[in-house]
C-alpha cells in the first residue's frame, strides 16, 4: 500500500498554507486529506468550501460514521474531534486535548492507530505544541512526517515544538508541500512497526505513572508518559496536556478559583456590614470588623490578579523590607 493518508494540523497561519497547498495538489491524488485547524467552538466554518473552491479536490465537513473515499480533503468541524479509523470516520465532542477541540493530536493518533506507516502526518504553522505527541504515533508505527520551516510560518511554535522532539522527515517551505505530498503519495508505505510501552502511554492504551497533579478540567488523576524529553499528561476521562499546556490550563483554573474567592469575600463582607447595622454591643463590632477584614481581602485578591506577578513581586519586595 501507499502512504493514502494525509493528516495536517494547523493554527494560526495555518489556513494561508493549505489554501496555497490545495491549489496544487492534483485531481487523482491517491490518498485522502484530513485537516484539523484550531478554532473557537463558536466559529462558523466555510473553510470546506473555500478549498474546495481553490482547487480540485472536494472538501468537506464529515459526519460521524462517514466513509472515507481517495482524493477528498475532509475539515474537523469546529468543536468536534476528528477521529480516523478503518475505512470511516467518527466526529466526537470528547475530551479537549491540549486544550484544543479539534485536537491536531486526537487527528494524528487514531490516524495512525488505523493505518499505521501508510500515513503521512503534516504540522504547519500554529501556536502551542498540539501536533507533537500525535506526530511521535506517527513515526511510531513507520509513518511519515512533515513539517513546515518554523521560519516560514506566522507562528512558528508547534512546528518547532515538533522539529524539537521527533525525527521527521520532511521540513519544507509552503511551495514546496503539494509536490511533497503528491509524491509521497505515490510511494510504497514501509512495514508497520510494533509501538512501545511509551507510546501505548502516550496514547491511553497503558496507564503511565501516576502524577502529584490532578486534571485542571475534571479533576481527575493524572497519569505521566515522558517519551524522549516530551512530558505528556492524560486522566481517566481523556483530557490530555503536554507539560505547556497543562501549566497554561491550570493558571486559567487557578484564575476562575481565585476570582470565585473575590466573589465569596465581596458577598460576605456585604452580609457582615448589613448585620453590623442590626445588632448591638460585641456582635456588631465584630460584624463590622469582619466586613472590613473580607473587603480588604477581596481588594487585595482583585489587584494580585489584575496587575499579575508585578504586584506579586512588590509585596514581596515590601515584605522582606519591613523583616529587616
Amino acid at each position: 500500500m501507499n502512504h493514502d493518508v494525509i493528516a495536517i494540523g494547523a493554527s494560526a497561519g495555518g489556513i494561508e498554507v493549505l489554501l496555497e497547498m490545495v491549489r496544487e495538489l492534483p485531481e487523482d491524488l491517491p490518498a485522502s486529506v484530513f485537516v484539523v485547524v484550531h478554532v473557537l467552538p463558536s466559529h462558523v466554518s466555510t473553510l470546506p468550501e473555500i478549498l474546495s473552491a481553490r482547487g480540485p479536490l472536494p472538501a468537506r465537513h464529515p459526519l460521524h460514521d462517514e466513509k472515507i473515499i481517495p482524493g477528498h480533503i475532509y475539515v474537523a468541524p469546529p468543536d468536534n474531534h476528528l477521529l480516523v479509523r478503518q475505512g470511516t470516520m467518527e466526529v466526537v465532542r470528547g475530551p479537549k486535548e491540549n486544550g484544543h477541540r479539534p485536537a491536531a493530536d486526537a487527528l494524528f493518533r487514531t490516524a495512525s492507530a488505523a493505518y499505521g506507516a501508510r500515513v503521512i502526518g503534516v504540522v504547519l504553522s500554529g501556536y502551542g505544541d498540539c501536533g507533537t505527541a500525535g506526530m511521535m504515533s506517527i513515526k511510531a508505527r513507520g509513518g511519515l512526517g512533515v513539517v513546515q520551516a518554523p521560519e516560514s510560518a506566522q507562528a512558528p511554535n508547534m512546528p518547532a515544538s515538533v522539529l524539537a522532539r521527533v525525527a521527521v522527515d520532511h521540513t519544507i517551505r509552503p511551495a514546496e508541500l503539494p509536490g511533497l505530498l503528491t509524491r509521497l503519495a505515490r510511494t510504497s508505505a514501509g512495514p508497520e512497526l510494533p509501538v512501545d510501552q511509551l507510546v501505548k502511554q502516550l496514547e491511553g492504551d497503558e496507564p503511565g505513572t501516576r502524577a502529584e497533579i490532578v486534571c485542571p478540567i475534571c479533576d481527575g488523576v493524572l497519569t505521566e508518559a515522558q517519551p524522549g524529553v516530551f512530558q505528556h499528561f492524560r486522566c481517566h476521562v481523556g483530557h490530555s496536556f503536554s507539560l505547556e499546556s497543562l501549566v497554561r490550563e491550570q493558571s486559567e483554573e487557578l484564575e476562575r478559583t481565585l476570582w470565585a474567592a473575590v466573589r465569596a469575600l465581596e458577598e460576605s463582607a456585604a452580609l457582615s456590614r448589613r448585620l453590623s447595622l442590626v445588632e448591638r454591643g460585641e456582635l456588631q463590632q465584630s460584624f463590622a470588623e469582619k466586613a472590613a477584614t473580607h473587603t480588604q481581602q477581596a481588594e487585595y485578591l482583585r489587584q494580585m490578579l489584575l496587575h499579575g506577578q508585578q504586584l506579586l513581586s512588590e509585596v514581596d519586595a515590601d515584605r522582606l523590607l519591613k523583616k529587616r
